[in-house]
């Protein structure tokens, strides 16, 4: 059985790791076979206009996989057919606290049954299209999470997404109406998702009369976020108002803020101390995407967060079962004694 080496030249990735690729790849759906001959050093290097040393290290790493032997004055062999696993690339925009949650549940579901990488674009379309261009092929699920600054023309985005397979591809977090072909999705509905989280807490926030939203300039948060928030004070008749920084407040007494980032929560929270007004009561403080400190921090945060080990645990296992859906994650306020 002859062994076809795909290499992609205008690829970042050096030309030795993607002939690691290429066997690992061929190894596993089945095309290379335990005790089956690879190419010379050579005959590889003759065949796809390598350099002798690019083919010598890729072959040194195989072996050190133990994925590939080598008999002298014969060759190199496939040492071992590895049991199928599934290769997962898993592109997140950036990391935190609830990210690393995503994670954590999305790989400990998929278990042995499956191998993930994990690439960060951090909000920008050019790393996002190195990041496919690189990997296309090499991979049996894509897994991406598009949240991009604010001034990149969603067509871009798009047209980027288009390249991976739409059988193979799951978005996370968020969905893309502009993405017709017939992918899943776990995703949030950051507008109605917020108003209804709102909406379920109105009994505590009538004690208050203003609504402040702390939605940070300098760090991409989706937009729709803002639209839920204006679409709630508008329907309830609601005072509301959206800041950049919890920093330029100083009368807290008679508001309640929702803030995106733990930096301001902390502000609002030391402010509320310094003024002498007690959370829940003078002053109301909603913290976005729960962790284990907003539990126990001044004795409980209230939060609006959506199910971030659900969202991992969801992606997981409609790659196990092959199955292709969009599935609205599960969100909610979380009372606690803050508001």
């Amino acid at each position: 059985m002859s062994f076809t080496l795909h290499l992609n030249h205008d690829a970042k990735t050096p030309k030795y790791k993607q002939i690691v690729k290429s066997v690992i790849d061929g190894v596993e759906r089945g095309s290379l076979k335990r005790h089956q001959q690879l190419p010379s050093i050579n005959e590889l290097s003759e065949e796809y206009y390598l350099a002798r040393d690019t083919v010598e290290k890729a072959y040194k790493e195989l072996k050190a996989l133990g994925i590939i032997d080598s008999v002298r004055g014969k060759g190199y062999y496939i040492l071992n057919e590895k049991p199928k696993q599934i290769r997962i690339l898993l592109v997140m925009n950036k990391l935190s606290a609830y990210k690393k949650a995503i994670y954590e549940s999305f790989v400990a579901t998929l278990g042995e049954r499956a191998t993930v990488t994990l690439h960060i674009h951090h909000g920008s379309l050019r790393i996002f299209r190195d990041i496919v261009k690189d990997s296309v092929g090499h991979y049996h699920s894509y897994v991406v999470m598009p949240h991009f600054y604010n001034d990149v023309n969603i067509s871009s985005i798009v047209d980027t997404l288009r390249q991976i397979p739409a059988n193979e591809l799951v978005l996370l977090d968020k969905e893309i109406p502009e993405l017709t072909e017939a992918h899943s999705s776990i995703y949030q509905d950051f507008t109605n998702d917020l108003y209804g989280a709102l909406e379920s807490g109105q009994d505590l926030l009538d004690k208050y009369t203003e609504l402040v939203l702390v939605f940070p300039k300098d760090v991409k948060y989706p937009p729709e976020i803002v639209r839920g928030f204006r679409n709630f004070c508008a329907h309830f008749h609601k005072n509301g108002r959206t800041i950049e920084s919890a920093s330029s407040e100083t009368e807290l007494k008679g508001r309640a803020y929702a803030v995106l980032e733990d930096s301001d929560l902390a502000e609002l929270v030391k402010k509320a101390k310094q003024q002498g007004l007690i959370l829940g009561k003078d002053v109301g403080v909603m913290a976005f995407n729960d962790t284990p400190l907003k539990e126990v921090l001044a004795d409980g945060i209230t939060v609006i967060s959506t199910d971030h080990e659900q969202m991992g645990r969801s992606a997981a296992e409609l790659i196990l079962e092959g199955n292709t859906a969009q599935i609205k994650n599960p969100f909610g306020l979380i009372r606690r004694g803050s508001l």
